[in-house]
């Protein structure tokens, strides 16, 4: 199997996530709800959640769709370049379109096309980790989750919160660096050719996937021989699900729930992610090789989700810039170790090691489909109980998370 050097394959693990998530967050955290509070904002809580709804119908199937032709790919530039180039052209051709709408119906159309080019960067993308010295996983992986992610997650957020009130003009910008960015990763990762490789055929094909549910079904392991796999990928479904409880109504929690003007919600937006973001770049740099030096890796992954739900408890429970900043370094902290390590733990108890871009971009559907879950279960709570009730959402969901990988058995510690 092919390696890539270190120093070619790290920058373009830290390049190429942020390209893509880092306007993924800013579009659909503010850009988004932005536009359609400007559009409707008599059913702007609901619309959120049917924009996720659907997009977490199209990102499920658009990933596993992605990572099971990019397994299956030759060309020149490999497996994974071809598919995650092209998706980064049409997201940015998606957020074009999403900036000149004018009605929900075009601007859903847009978002789901975007969704669907968004998947086709994240499961080929995450693929790149497979292509690490043995030595180097957990460089990689801190690379890829730690410096890559944090700079998404939060250093593009700090930037597009000053695009508030230019919220259009935002998603063609972020849109735009979503394909320079993710082009310039491939430029730098260089993925080698292999077209002189035989590609591993016998475990499914696409005729077979087409043939009935039960075919479908039976590209997964059962609970027996994937048990580890399971646990992990419930994990990152309910850290991803706590995460974006959180994020995913930000905007509005600064606004309806602690009253705040568009100043004061842009600068506690701004703080929110600088602190993450100091967090997220020195887990970045320091959990990896702590993780390959001690041979640490479930305990942090674990205990990471659990720091994410204390905090959300912060701001439920003071409901003030104290509130905030607590949640900031607890989230941060906890995001920054997740981030940096939990691929590597997906790698470590994948069943099929001949389908490693399938299940890493099943895996990474944590990215994408919770942040359409989460909106989905907020709307209904706020909607019942009020605004409070997601942090403690955000609290049950990142416990569960945490037992979930702590509960794995093929990692040792």
């Amino acid at each position: 199997m092919h390696t890539i050097p270190l120093k070619r394959l790290v920058p373009g693990l830290i390049i190429g996530p942020a390209s893509w998530l880092g306007p993924y967050i800013a579009t659909s955290s503010l850009f988004l709800p932005a536009l359609i509070q400007h559009l409707d904002a008599d059913n702007k809580i609901e619309l959120v959640a049917l924009f996720s709804a659907l997009g977490m119908i199209v990102a499920a199937i658009s990933n596993m769709v992605a990572g099971y032709f990019s397994d299956r790919t030759k060309s020149r530039f490999g497996k994974r370049t071809p598919w995650l180039v092209s998706g980064a052209f049409v997201f940015m051709l998606a957020m074009i379109l999403a900036s000149m709408t004018t009605t929900i119906p075009l601007l859903l159309l847009s978002w789901m096309l975007g969704q669907i080019s968004l998947n086709f960067i994240v499961a080929p993308m995450v693929a790149w980790l497979d292509l690490a010295p043995e030595n180097g996983e957990g460089t990689a992986s801190s690379a890829y989750g730690g410096l890559g992610m944090a700079l998404g997650n939060n250093g593009f957020t700090i930037i597009a919160a000053l695009f508030l009130g230019q919220y259009r003009l935002g998603f063609i910008i972020f849109g735009i660096i979503t394909f320079i960015g993710t082009l310039i990763a491939a430029i730098i990762v260089r993925e080698p050719s292999n077209l002189d490789k035989k590609i591993d055929r016998s475990t499914t094909t696409t005729k077979k996937i087409a043939l009935s549910i039960k075919d479908v079904l039976s590209i997964f392991p059962n609970w027996s021989a994937g048990r580890d796999y399971y646990l992990a990928l419930i994990g990152k479904l309910s850290q991803g699900v706590g995460n974006f409880a959180i994020t995913g109504y930000l905007l509005f929690i600064m606004t309806d729930f602690l009253d705040k003007n568009t100043t004061a919600t842009q600068q506690s937006i701004q703080l929110i992610n600088i602190i993450m973001l100091i967090f997220g770049i020195a887990m970045g740099f320091i959990a990896g090789p702590i993780s390959d030096k001690l041979k640490i890796l479930k305990l942090p992954v674990g205990l990471s989700t659990i720091s994410l739900g204390i905090g959300a408890l912060s701001i439920f429970f003071l409901q003030n810039n104290s509130g905030i900043i607590i949640y900031a370094f607890l989230a941060g902290l906890g995001m920054g170790i997740w981030n940096s390590l939990d691929n590597l733990l997906n790698l470590k108890v994948i069943p099929d090691k001949n389908r490693v871009g399938f299940f890493l971009g099943v895996y990474n559907l944590g990215n994408t489909v919770t942040q359409a879950i989460a909106p989905v279960i907020a709307a209904f709570l706020i909607s019942a109980v009020g605004f409070s009730s997601i942090f403690i959402m955000s609290f049950v969901f990142s416990i569960i998370g945490g037992i979930s990988i702590l509960s794995i058995k093929s990692v040792s510690r």
